[in-house]
Order: structure tokens, then sequence, then C-alpha cells
């Protein structure tokens, strides 16, 4: 079965897509898609579902505009309140289950589609066009529901009465309110009657009386006396009436009415009053008298013969009135921060009239609001980054100490050092601002510096980097080369018969500086007929005769031109002829004299020819045959020796010289555009060096150029790139330092001033533009207005006020017109020079306002008559008193008692005398020595500088003074001191560099011959103390070393021979002198010294065992004779030296023999290579590596390190490099490196920032900080950075005054004894020492506090409070807050506010009013830093089957609600079956047991049967016949108590006995078993067997139990032993046998 599917699920609405079209309207087309599926599911061809009718897949629509988006929106409704999710049914209910943490909710709101214009409902639809449907559902938590927590009782009250019955209370708080639906608060009084067990005297009545008044009214003014009714008092004495019993003043409500719109009217015009004045009024208040169980009762019960006070004047209220509000202060959000937070602005109004008389307070005189919530449309944000100036000139002298600072040559320093720079802040602009954009790279330049803090959130800049000063050049050369052939000054253009011979040495290593060049590599030796090539000849083959076997023949030789390289070139190179190719020569006869080849020429006995002496060398040739009859003759003796001039050019060598470079100077032809180095430095031209180059001569000096070979001179020029011209660069001036907001406070002031500064970012060079003078700029602040002065005016007092005697008349009848009154004063403001001024200029600038009121009293006829007082007695000094008196005036006034009476009319008052001597002590601990700082400009100007660190010298330390009136309070320093402070003189001692000697001597080279190490060393002298800089790391004997390869000369002294004397033969007779002969030579030492002037030393110095033999055996062959030619040089052996090769070495004839009977001796000799024989095998060999060797005047910094390479033969013998090069040896050492020595960088401090505010305007905890940090750290050998980064400095000891409002005192009622009363606080002035909370506050006057008035405005003084009568129901005190305690999920709170409550309970004296209580009542509060509480059952111990139960809060506070009911553990325990035996009772295991003296006896089942008294517990002896008699009755055995003793006991208190004594028993039971088994087994074996083994293990058995280590002794015990079963006895030795492998029987 095939479906055709549309692109939704069957019975759902299909989804369109969006409508489409190329212009909005009804134009727009909306798809779907649609496929062809299988029943089951499964998608296929649409060709299965052609024969069903295919769905529309598009259709017409209407596309919204993008402005229609302006004419719907959606409008969605506050959220619902939370319900929880249903289950099972779609009906919301709550569940069953117990909430133990919070339930699942949800909750709904509705969304409409709406018309902007009118807010109509349209189609969902149209605004989905738009933008998605807002959600209609979200997920929610109702937290489970709180009951009302309440704390624990209280102890009970004392009684009511003293005698009789009485009642009693106790109360608790509410620690948290009920929520979400949680049980509402129990009661929180609970009462008792009590009773005293003294009664009440007889006749006592049984009711109190008391005088009870109500509030006072309103103040009002008086009225007309007409306006009065007929003054009389009413007094109500209905018992059934709740209204007070009262005696009040009847007015017309009217005129009350009237007066006060005209009060309100009378300052409505007046918004700024130019005085004050004050109005008298009066109030009322109701008095009654009430019984003791809450009835009235006639007042003269109460009041016995004195009248009650019911009126008293009062000063009409006046409410605060403040002018309008300000406009609003400019947002402080100016611009677009990243952490979104919102700006806020301010407006603020002043107070136009102090509030009098308990008028209204004043409300906020500032308000503040959020703005810029968003500020998208804000520019951002300014950025602040650190900018840097050029780096400063390269320094090496902070790297030195102190020790080679003394000692070095400051202007040759070089090498390795430091360079510093600034760092300061700078304002980045907004680049995203078009204006900046514009601008580009110019506002980049002209960013200004700003203070440094706004840039603390980043990390400065490095202001410390490594630098290097070139050093002077070094270079690392070969030795000379020896002397070359005499050649032309060029070859190329020959001409003239003067030339040059030379000789060179190369470059090894040269340094990186560019200062100076390397010493010169050619020296010239001017010589005659030069030859640039020459014909080289030499020996092809043998000499050949030219008739005969011997006589003249030729011999032929090859002719090659060559260079004086010695390498071929063509003939036509060579000027001259070339030699012939064919040599005369001649081959000796039989009997002709035989002379050997010439030797090699000797050395040339002088290096150079001078006027006295030339240079002469020679070589020799022998006789190796003697002629024969008619033979030739051997030639002469001079004949066989040859001598020739050597070295004949004079002892002058020449060389050019060449200074060191000079200064790169413009070359204009050679103009470049621009051009940029790798190092970044931007040049402009190319120019030129020059350098003088001379030539001279060695040890003279300069000669004539023509003198040195001009195709070796080195260049005069060479092209430089000259760098461009660098004008100075600065910041532009920062923005002026602000002028001081507020007024001067007087005309005398200091005028103040601001500066500016700007930064050298960049110094001029090469001629560039200089720097400008002015780096910093200061100037006056403009004229800044002084401050006004005003004060205020006080009026005359007024007449002494009191009630008006209509009121006074009409509340106690006719009386005289006398007693407590109030005075009035107005105050005005008037300015400097007396005119009048608006009241709010006082406010602001004249101080505290004066008192306007004071009390006052008219004296009544019967009224204590006093004198005025005295004047005050002078005074002795500081700490004395003072005494002014007064008496008393008129006779009754001397005879009343109540005038007598010193406390109510004191006579005489002492007060302490005015001092003006204080104590100045010091306080606190001594600040850091503190050195004097330079003022550096930058520290106050934004940017850091930095310096190296100097902590020594002489500096001061400061002690904060307090200063001590005579009543011990703090006082301002000033009093004492002129800074606040004892300074004192310090020294911090200077850090001591470690110290080393001077270097060492070298040593001797570590090798005597070939390469090794030189070291010298210098030693500790003295430690670094104070912070000075280290020591270098020493070795173990506190040294420190420098090693440097050396070469000692192997072949320093060498063995010379003189040539072989003749061969000597001893001839007999006339025989011919021919055959074995002798010959000697001299063999002298001689010490080489390279110029061929060998001279001779001792033959000690030379090696004995290298010593040429002095004789030898020769052979001078006699006529006839075969004669060979001396033996050629050996071949080489290979360069392995293997031993199954051989060398060999070859000669040819020179004479034949004469006949063939004496054939001539063999031509060619070999012998095997034998290694170190025979063979020998070279490697290269290294020495050890230098120190890194710097330049003389560098400290560190780059530097080379080198080693040396010997060639080493097989023996170990050090050879001449040459001799490894010549077999071929490749060296693969580097012989040179470059190497670093780290700088000794000494610690880099920045500035001390300037002192900070203190952090305590007064007291003794304040203190100025300033700090500063470290730039660069030290580094190597660097003085290291000190401890003290930070500094502090106590600041002056400044007393602090505070308001100190006191606590509130008891609720008061004047004149009566409960009704409605006041609790009253006092505002003082205090001084203390900064710690408030723990240093002593001392009273001061309020006037160094401020203004007493204003302060006391702003608190509220008095509260209305009530006192309770005998017998009232009445409601307790409010609570203190309770903790504050969060909502809380798991532990996990989901809020930030919490909630504290608090309570009043409802107290009853008397239960017969209990019905006119007032009902219990809690309040709450949020609350900040709130905690998660959780409620828990507690119990205490089982006592007669009861405990204790209560619940606690996590904090341990115990509490009544917030555990769950449900889960209260059980307060009573119960048996089950319950304890019904007699003396029975339930134990704490759950089970019934017995009283003491009594045991259990239980049933099978484990539960008691019964209980039996336990014999000898009761001391009556006598038998219980009833109890013994009629039944016998097991008693306790004494196995019982065995058990009691017993750690495992096998009977449990159930009387049950125990699982694991079955087990014993089961176990030991199976062992039985097994020894019968083993038994039966044994007695199977033959009888005699048996009982050998037996005998055999009862000899185990005595063995072991009586330690007998003999066997035979163990027998004949055994044979003694009376007879007994054997198989008892076998088995018994089985058993020993198993258990003991030790013992072994014999048979």
């Amino acid at each position: 079965m095939w479906v055709t599917v549309t692109c939704c699920e069957p019975k759902n609405f299909c989804q369109w897509g969006q409508c489409t079209g190329e212009e909005c309207g009804s134009g727009g087309v909306q798809t779907r898609t649609i496929w062809c599926i299988h029943m089951e599911g499964w998608t296929t061809h649409h060709s299965h579902c052609q024969h069903m009718e295919k769905p529309e897949s598009q259709r017409q629509c209407f596309k919204v505009c993008d402005w229609h988006q302006d004419l719907f929106e959606w409008e969605v409704s506050e959220w619902e309140s939370c319900v929880l999710v249903p289950f099972f049914s779609n009906e919301l209910k709550l569940r069953a289950t117990e909430c133990i943490t919070a339930q699942h909710g949800i909750q709904r709101r509705k969304v409409y589609c709406v018309r902007t214009s009118n807010r109509t409902t349209v189609s969902s639809r149209i605004c989905e066009f738009f933008s998605q449907k807002p959600p209609v559902e979200q997920a929610c938590l109702v937290p489970c529901p709180q009951d009302c927590v309440v704390s624990d009782f209280t102890s009970w009250s004392g009684c009511s009465k003293t005698c009789g019955a009485g009642l009693q209370h106790r109360t608790r708080h509410v620690l948290a309110t009920p929520m979400y639906g949680g049980a509402i608060c129990p009661n929180l009084t609970e009462t008792r009657t009590c009773s005293s067990h003294v009664d009440c005297p007889a006749g006592e009545d049984e009711y109190q009386y008391s005088l009870k008044v109500g509030a006072w009214s309103e103040c009002r003014m008086p009225h007309h006396k007409d306006a009065l009714l007929s003054g009389r008092t009413t007094v109500d004495f209905s018992t059934m009436s709740n209204e007070n019993n009262t005696a009040m003043l009847h007015t017309l409500a009217s005129h009350q009415h009237f007066h006060h719109n005209h009060h309100h009217l009378a300052h409505a015009h007046i918004k700024y009053p130019a005085s004050w004045e004050l109005e008298v009024g009066y109030q009322t208040r109701h008095v009654r008298c009430t019984r003791s169980d809450g009835k009235n009762a006639m007042l003269s019960l109460c009041t016995k013969d004195k009248s009650p006070l019911t009126f008293q004047t009062c000063v009409i209220p006046k409410d605060c009135q403040t002018s309008d509000w300000s406009s609003w202060s400019p947002c402080s959000k100016t611009c677009r921060s990243t952490d979104l937070s919102p700006g806020y602005r301010l407006r603020s109004r002043i107070m136009t009239q102090i509030p009098v008389g308990g008028g209204k307070r004043c409300p906020a005189l500032e308000e503040k609001e959020a703005c810029n919530i968003i500020g998208d449309l804000l520019p951002n944000c300014p950025r602040y980054v650190w900018r840097t100036t050029d780096w400063g000139e390269c320094r090496i002298l902070p790297l030195l100490s102190q020790q080679n600072r003394r000692l070095a040559n400051i202007s040759l320093l070089c090498g390795g050092g430091i360079q510093t720079r600034k760092t300061y802040c700078v304002q980045v602009p907004d680049v995203s601002a078009p204006h900046h954009r514009k601008e580009g790279s110019k506002a980049e330049r002209s960013i200004l510096p700003v203070n440094a803090g706004l840039c603390d959130g980043e990390e400065p800049p490095l202001a410390v980097q490594h630098c290097s000063i070139p050093c002077q050049h070094y270079c690392l050369l070969t030795e000379w080369s020896p002397w070359g052939a005499c050649l032309y000054d060029s070859c190329e253009e020959p001409h003239g018969k003067k030339g040059f011979r030379q000789r060179r040495r190369e470059v090894l290593w040269e340094s990186s500086g560019t200062l100076g060049t390397c010493p010169h590599l050619t020296e010239f030796i001017p010589c005659d007929d030069p030859a640039c090539y020459l014909w080289q000849v030499q020996q092809g083959g043998r000499c050949i005769p030219t008739k005969n076997s011997c006589g003249p023949g030729t011999a032929i030789q090859n002719v090659t031109c060559v260079n004086a390289k010695g390498e071929d070139v063509p003939d036509a190179y060579c000027v001259e002829g070339p030699p012939l190719a064919e040599e005369a020569c001649e081959v000796p006869c039989s009997a002709d004299c035989v002379v050997g080849p010439w030797s090699s020429w000797s050395t040339c006995s002088h290096s150079c020819a001078s006027k006295t002496a030339e240079g002469r060398q020679s070589r020799t040739r022998t006789v190796l045959a003697i002629p024969g009859k008619d033979g030739k003759a051997c030639p002469a003796g001079p004949a066989l020796e040859q001598w020739r001039v050597c070295n004949d050019h004079p002892c002058v060598v020449f060389h050019w010289e060449a200074s060191a470079w000079g200064p790169c100077i413009e070359d204009t032809s050679m103009a470049l555009n621009g051009t940029s180095l790798q190092n970044g430095t931007v040049t402009c031209a190319v120019g030129v060096q020059i350098r003088k180059v001379i030539c001279v001569k060695m040890n003279a000096g300069p000669v004539v150029n023509k003198r040195c070979s001009d195709s070796s001179r080195p260049e005069t020029v060479r092209p430089c790139l000259l760098p461009c011209k660098r004008d100075c660069i600065v910041t532009p001036f920062s923005e002026w330092t602000s002028c001081p907001s507020t007024c001067l406070p007087g005309k005398n002031a200091t005028a103040a001033t601001q500066s500016r500064y700007r930064t050298i970012i960049q110094r001029a060079a090469n001629g560039g533009q200089e720097c400008p003078d002015t780096l910093y700029e200061e100037r006056e602040c403009e004229s800044l207005r002084v401050c006004p002065v005003y004060r205020w005016r006080t009026h005359k007092w007024s007449s002494c006020s009191l009630v008006p005697e209509s009121v006074r008349r009409g509340l106690s009848g006719p009386g005289e017109t006398c007693g407590k009154g109030l005075e009035t004063r107005g105050v005005s403001c008037v300015g400097q020079s007396g005119e009048s001024a608006n009241m709010t200029e006082c406010l602001q600038w004249a101080g505290p306002l004066p008192p306007q009121i004071r009390e006052c009293r008219v004296a009544c006829k019967d009224d204590c008559t006093l004198t005025a007082w005295s004047k005050f007695s002078e005074c002795a000094g500081c700490g004395s008193s003072r005494i002014r008196k007064r008496s008393l005036a008129g006779k009754n006034s001397k005879k009343k008692e109540t005038c007598l009476n010193k406390e109510l009319y004191p006579l005489e008052e002492t007060e302490t005398c005015p001092c003006d001597e204080f104590l100045s002590q010091p306080y606190g601990n001594w600040s850091a020595c503190i050195l004097p700082d330079p003022s550096v400009l930058g520290s106050s100007q934004g940017w850091m500088s930095h310096r190296e660190v100097k902590e020594c010298g002489q500096g001061l330390r400061y002690r904060a003074v307090a200063c001590i009136n005579q009543q011990e309070n703090l006082v301002s320093p000033a009093l004492c001191t002129e800074s606040g402070y004892i300074v004192e003189v310090c020294h911090i001692p200077c850090p001591i560099d470690c110290k080393l000697s001077d270097w060492s001597a070298w040593s001797p080279c570590s090798a005597s011959c070939g390469s090794g190490l030189k070291i010298r060393s210098k030693w500790l002298r003295e430690k670094a103390f104070n912070g000075g800089r280290p020591c270098p790391k020493l070795d173990l004997k506190n040294q420190v070393y420098e090693a440097l390869p050396c070469y000692s000369e192997c072949s320093q002294y060498e063995w010379r021979a003189e040539p072989w004397s003749i061969c000597t033969i001893n001839t007999v007779d006339d025989l011919p002198a021919c055959g074995e002969g002798v010959q000697s030579r001299k063999i002298r030492s001689v010490r080489t010294t390279g110029n061929g002037e060998d001279s001779t030393v001792e033959d000690s110095l030379c090696d004995q065992e290298e010593m040429p033999p002095r004789a030898q055996v020769c052979y001078l062959a006699c006529p006839n004779d075969c004669v060979m030619a001396p033996w050629g040089p050996w071949s080489n052996c290979p360069v392995q030296c293997d031993q199954d090769t051989s060398r060999n070495r070859s000669r040819h004839i020179l004479r034949p023999a004469a006949s063939d009977n004496s054939p001539c001796p063999e031509m060619v000799q070999s012998e095997s290579c034998v290694l170190n024989s025979t063979c020998f095998t070279y490697q290269y060999r290294v020495s050890d590596w230098s120190t890194c060797q710097l330049s003389e005047n560098a400290i560190c910094g780059q530097g080379s390190r080198f080693r040396l390479l010997d060639c080493i033969r097989s023996d170990g013998k050090v050879m001449e490099v040459q001799k490894c090069e010549q077999f071929g040896l490749i060296n693969k050492w580097i012989l040179s490196e470059s190497c670093v020595v780290n700088c000794p960088v000494s610690c880099v401090l920045s500035e001390w920032s300037p002192w900070a505010e203190c952090t305590h305007s007064c007291g003794s905890r304040g203190q100025s900080v300033r700090s500063r940090r470290i730039l660069q750290d030290a580094q190597e050998e660097g003085r290291p950075c000190p401890n003290q980064l930070i500094q502090t400095k106590p600041c002056p000891l400044r007393p602090c005054y505070l308001w100190v409002l006191s606590d509130w005192s008891p609720c008061t009622v004047a004149g009566a004894a409960c009704g409605e009363g006041l609790r009253r606080r006092n505002l003082s002035c205090v001084v203390h020492w900064g710690n408030w909370h723990e240093s002593p506050r001392q009273p001061v006057k309020e006037e160094l506090c401020g203004d007493v008035l204003r302060q006391r405005i702003q608190q509220e003084m008095e509260q209305p409070c009530f006192v309770p009568c005998p017998g009232d129901c009445h409601l307790t005190e409010w609570s203190s807050w309770s903790s504050c305690q969060l909502t809380c999920l798991e532990g996990r709170s989901f809020e930030t506010t919490g909630r504290q409550a608090r309570s009043r309970a409802v107290i009853i004296q008397d239960m017969e009013n209990q019905d006119s209580c007032p009902h219990q009542v809690f309040e709450t509060q949020p609350c900040k830093g709130g905690k998660c509480h959780s409620y828990q059952w507690r119990t205490g111990g089982w006592s007669n089957n009861e405990r204790t139960v209560w619940c606690q809060r996590s904090d341990g506070v115990n509490v009544t609600g917030g555990c769950f009911p449900q889960k209260r553990p059980t307060t009573l325990r119960h048996c089950h079956p319950p304890c019904t035996k007699p003396f029975s009772h339930c134990t704490p295991s759950g089970v019934c047991g017995c009283e003491k003296g009594y045991t259990e006896v239980m049933t099978t089942h484990g539960f008691l049967d019964y209980c039996t008294r336990t014999p000898g517990v009761d001391n009556n002896k006598k038998a219980d016949v009833k109890t013994n008699s009629g039944r016998l009755k097991p008693g306790p055995s004494k196995a019982k108590d065995l058990y009691n003793e017993w750690t495992l006991r096998p009977v449990g208190p159930d009387g049950r006995v125990k699982l694991w004594v079955y087990a014993v028993t089961a176990v030991g039971f199976i062992l039985i078993l097994f020894i019968i088994a083993l038994s039966f087994l044994v007695w199977y074996v033959p009888f005699s067997t048996r009982k050998q083994k037996i005998h055999c293990g009862f000899c185990a058995f005595c063995m072991r139990m009586e330690n007998i280590k003999k066997e035979s002794k163990c027998l004949s015990l055994n044979r003694t032993l009376p007879s007994m079963s054997y198989s008892l006895l076998y088995t018994l030795s089985a058993v020993l046998l198993l258990s003991d492998n030790g013992i072994l029987c014999k048979d």
C-alpha cells in the first residue's frame, strides 16, 4: 500500500514554507515538500503514487513587506504563579509525596499579536512572519512549604503577686515566618498560675489603682477666650465603657481647623524666609484612674491630694521645607565600556526650614538615578596604554662593582651594558570616530600623556634592556708562512728589475666589533731579479751511456714552467728560454771512482743579510767506490762540498699599516631614498669612510710607499650608509592639573597653582632639531572666589510663655498663673557687612544654628526663692576647680523643708578650670628609615623614571605624637608640635659588594709538549653584606679562575747532526783501502728559534733516547765491485697500519760489477708494518676550551672561547699539525666559537610614588604609604633588589570626634504610673583614638563634632511607648531581629536577598482581661548576607523508656518547627509483647527483663517466662516457703555465674545458647570420630610391628613430655611402665607423631 505524504505527519496541519516573491504584496508563493512512502513507513519512488491524487505543493500567499513589521508586535503578559507539574492526568494538583527540596512547577503567560496603533489583537501568524513567537510556558520551582520556626521558651517569669495566687509567663520569638503554605506560628506565650507560700494580709484591698495617662495631643495655638466651652471637665465613670476615663478640654473643631490652615498658608508664599521665628502653644492629654481588673475608677483614688499634669507648653511644629530639585547632573557614564554597567546622575535640594517641635523630618536632599544604561549611542570609552621613550645610551658603569669602579678606566669601557627608557601612560584615541580615522597617524602622535594610575591594569613595558658597546677589534692569527720567491709587484704587468718576497698569515677568528681592523697580514722584503714564472727541472731517468756500457752519456729531464706557488702553467709564461731536456752525464766504469748524489741543502745560517753577515748553506756528497788501476780518480775534497748564498735579502721588512676607518661622511654623488637597514635604522644617503694607509718599515717607521707592494695595499675608501637626521620628538603637553573646585577659606589663602608637562620621546641626533628647553609649566589658577562669610544674628528672648489661663481653668480649675514655660527667640542671617541674607546661606556657611528655645519658669507664691548665681572664683591653675554660689532669699524659703533640700536646690556649683597645658607623648612604632628622595619631575607627572638602587645613607624616621589634654583626651597635634611627629636622624648601612683579589700570575702550561691550558685565579677577600653584589660562583677553595689555551713547543730542543766524515778503512800493507770501514759525525743540542739562527745548548735538554748515532759502519767499494746508490726513502704503510702489510725501499746500480761472478746486492728491501715501530697512525686532538674571553675593557657581553689542535702520533708523541694533514686527515673540530658572559645587572627600581593620603583621617591607625616596583630584576652578580618595596609612615595623631546615640531609655510616663509615655535617647559628642569599638570614648564639647541641632533633626530622638498598668493585657517589646535566612535547595540558595523576622508576644497579667488582649504580631524585612539553614531532629538518652526529642537548626539553635513532623522520633519505648510479668520491665534492647535482684527465666522461644529472686541479694535470709515449696523451680546455677565472667558468653541475654557454641560442639564431635577411625585402622597391622611402633610412639611421647634426649632412656622407661592398653597408647603416640615430624623412630 502506497501513500503520498507531505512534509508533515498525518492528522497534523502541514507547515508551509516562508512566503517568497520579488515584491511584497499578494504575489508571493509558499511551497512544501511531498514524497511517496509505503504504509510501513519507508520512502519510495514517486511513481508508485501516480494512481493517487498528489497533494498541492505550492500556493499563493501574501508576502509581508519590511515596513509591515512596524505595524505589529508581540505582546506578552506577566508570568503567572508557579503551579505544580501535572502527572497521570491533565489536571493540576498537589503531589502526594513528601516534599524534600522543591517541587517542579510550570509558569504560563499569554502571548498575543497586536497592532501597534491601537493594540488590538490580530492573528498570530502575522507576527510570526517577523519574529518567532515568545514561549508561553517555562519551568519553575515551587519551594517546599516552610513552617513557622520559633525559638525555645525563655525561663518562667517571677510570680505576678508576692502573696496569694498570681500568674507567671514565659515567651518565645519568631525566627522564620511561614512561607509557601507552611504551618502558622504557634502561641508565643505560655501562662500558668503560681502561688506564694505567704498569705495576703487580712483586710488588704483586692484591687490596685493606677493613674493612667494618654498621649499628649498635638501642639496647638491658644484660642480666643470666647471660643472655649464652659470650661468644665467631664469625667466618665462607666465601668463597662472601653473609652478612656478622660479629663480634657473640648474645643471647637472648626476653629482648630481654621488655625491649621492659616499656619499652612503662612509659609506657602515664603520660599526662602529671611528669619525664623518660633511660636509657643500648648498640648493636653487624657488622664484616668484604672483598677487592676482593667476597669475605671474615680480619679481621687489615684491622685490623692495632688492634681495630675494634664497640660504643658510646647513649640508649634514646623515641618522641614526644602527648595525645588536642582537640574540633573551630567551622567557619570559618558562612554561605552565593556562591563555594560549603567551610569548615574544626581540632583539635590537644600533645606530652607529646619524642622521644629516634632515636625516632619527632612526628606532626602540628594537623589540618584541610573542613566545611559545601554549606552549604544555613546562613544567608546578611552583606552589607556603604556608608551615608551626611545632607549637611552648604552651604559656600562652601572654594571661595575664598587671595587671595579675605582680601578676601571671608564672612558675605555666596552662590551655588554644596559640602557634604559622611560614609560608613560597615554590615552589612546577612539579610532572608530570619524575625525580620528581621517587624521590617521597624526592623531597617534598627538596623544596626551595622562596619570600613570590610569594604566595600572596593564603591565608596563620593559624599562631596561641589554645593549653592547663595540670593543677594539680583536683577531686571532696564524703563524707567518715562509718567505716566498722574489716576484714582481704585479705578475700581470711585470716591469723593472725590482720585486718583493712576501710572507703571509691568516685570520683564525675575528671579533664582531666594528672599531679598528686586524693587524697587517702580509710583510714584504725588496729583492732583485724578480720572476713570476720559472722553469722547474726534474730528473726524469737514468744516465744512458752514449757508446759503451760505461762512460759519457745523457739523461733525460722533465722541464715545466711553474708559477710562484709551484703550479704548472703554460710554457709561454716563462720568459727565458727553457733549459735543455737532455743533460750530459757519465756512467762509471768498473775501475772508476764512484761519487754519491748531492745531499739536501743545509739550513740557511742567517734569516737575512746584513752588513756584517750573510746567509750561507751547503750540501755534500761522498765517495762510494775508490778507483782502480787506470780508472778515473776521485774528485778532490773541496769538490765534494758546495756552498751558496741564501737569504741574501737585507734584514729590512716592510708592511702596510692602516688606521681605523673614519666617520661616515656625506657623499652627495651617491644619494639614496631612505634605505632601511636590518636593525631597523632608517638611512637617508650613501656616504664614504676614509682611512690612511702607509708603508711602514719594521721597527722603524713610515717609509715611501714604493717600498711596499702596491698590489697588496689595503683600500683607503669604502662606501657606508648615513643615518637620517633625527629631530627631537616630544609629546604634547598634558592637560593642566585641576584647580581646587571649592572656594578659598579666606582672603589671605595661598593662591593655588596648576601644572602640565611633556616628555621627550626621541632625542635629536645627526644634526636634527634639538629638544625644547621647557618640559614643565606651572601657572596660577584663575582667581577663585573667596568663601562667603555669613553669620547668625539672634533676636531677643521672648517673655516666658505659659499655658493660657483659660486652658488652665478649664482643666484644673482656678489657680495661680505660674510654673514652667518656654522662651523663644528669632534667628536671622546676615552677611559680612551686616546686610540681611537668605537663611540658606547661613545654613551652608555660618556654622551651627544658635538655640531658639529654652525652658523658663514663672515663680509661684510657694516656690523657693534663690538669689542669682555669683561669678565663678579664680582658677588656681591647670587641674584646679572654680566655684560659684547662691543663697535662699525670703523668710518663707528659708523655712521650707523642700527649699532646704540641696539636691533639689543646690547652693554651690563646681567646675573644672579650663587648661591650656597639653602633654605630648610618643605613640606607636618608629617608621622605617626614609631616605631623602630627590624631587623627580616624573614622579608626579604620570610617567615612571628609574635609577640605580641606592639604599643607604642618612635618612629620617618618624614617630607619631599623641597630644593629650588634662582630661586625658586626645586633641589636635598642632597644639603640641608643628608637624605632629618626632623626627629622628637614622642611618641605613650601605651595601658592601663582594671583593675578590687581583688576578694571580698565569700558571705554567698544563702540557709540557703540545696544547694545554694555563690558569690564573682570584680568591675571595670579603663577602657581600647589606644587599651588596653577591660573589660569582666560587669553587671549593673560594676561588674563581680564568683559563687560556697554551702551547709548549715539542721540538724546541733538538739534536743537530753534521755531515758524516770520510769512510776510514784500516788497510794492511799495500792492500787497496776499500771494504768495510767506520765514519763518524758530530752531534750537538740546539735550540730552534724559527729564524734559522739556532743556538747550542746542553745535551741534557734533548731527549737522550732520540739522540742520533755518532758513528756508523760504512762500506767503500773496491775496484771492479758493484756499486749501489744509497737507499731511497721507505714507502708509506697503510694509514691503518695493518700488520699483514709491509713497506719497501729501493736503490739503483751506479757501477756494475766487472764480472758476473760478483753480483750486485739487493735493490729492494721490505719490512713488515709494525705499529709504533715501522708504522705510525695519527689523529687530531684538541685541548680543553678556554673560558669565555672578552675584550680587555669589557665587563660582559659577546666573547669567544678557543682551543688548540694537536696532531698525536699513535705512540703518544705530539707532532706538527702538518703531519696529520700529510696523511689526509680532515679536521672536524671547532677551534673557536662565540660565547656570552652574562652581565651582572643590578636591580632597577622605579621612583617612589608620592605619599598616599592617610588611610584614616583621624585616630591612631592612619598610615601613609608609598611604593615602588621592580623594573629589572637582578641578574648574575648584580646587586639584588631590596625587600622594602613599600614604605609606611604614621599619620599625625588627630582626634576622632563622633556623634554617639545612647540606647533608648526605659519607657517613662511623666506624672503617672502607667499609660502613654516616651522613651528617649541622647546625642553626645565623644572623642576616641580611631578604633572606637575598642578605645575608650570620652565625652567632649558638642561644637567639636559639628552642628548638634542639625544632627538631631536627622535622628529620631523620642519614641512613643506604653507602660502597662497592673492587670493590663499587653504586648512585649519587639524581639531583636533574627539571623538572616535564605530559601535554599539542597543547601544552595537561589536568591540573594534573605529574610529576618521579629515578633511581639502577648503578656496576660490578669485572666479576667484576656478577652481584651491584642493578638501576637510578627514582621519580616529583607536582609543581605543570609545563610542556608537545615533542621534536624535531636534525641536525648533513654530514661525509664522515655527520652527527650527536639528540633535543632544547623547553627545549633533549638527551635520549634522546621523539622518534618512525619520523621519525628518516638519519645516512648515499648516491648512486644508487653512486659506483664511480676517484677519485669522493658529493657533498652526492647525485650522484657527483670528488676534488680531478680533473674530472668526464659521460655524456649526466647521470651521472659518469669522472674525469680536472686539468692544472696536480699538481706532477708528466710526462705520464701510460698514460692519454693509448691513448685520445683530451677535456681541460678554456678555455671551461669561462671559464664557471666567469660569474655565469650555461651548464653545470650535472652537466655538462648549462642550459635558459635553449636559450631564448637560439632567440630569436637567430628574430631572424636576421626580419632576412633584412626585407631581402628591401626589394629590391622601385625601385633609385633604394632608393638614396636607403639614403643616408638610412646618414646616420642616421652621425649616430648619429659624432654628425654636419648631413645635408650625412653625405651627403658617404656619397659618399666605397667601394662596398659596398646591401642590407647598407640593412638596417643600416632597423634603426637602427626603433630611433630621432628621425632623419628628407628627400627
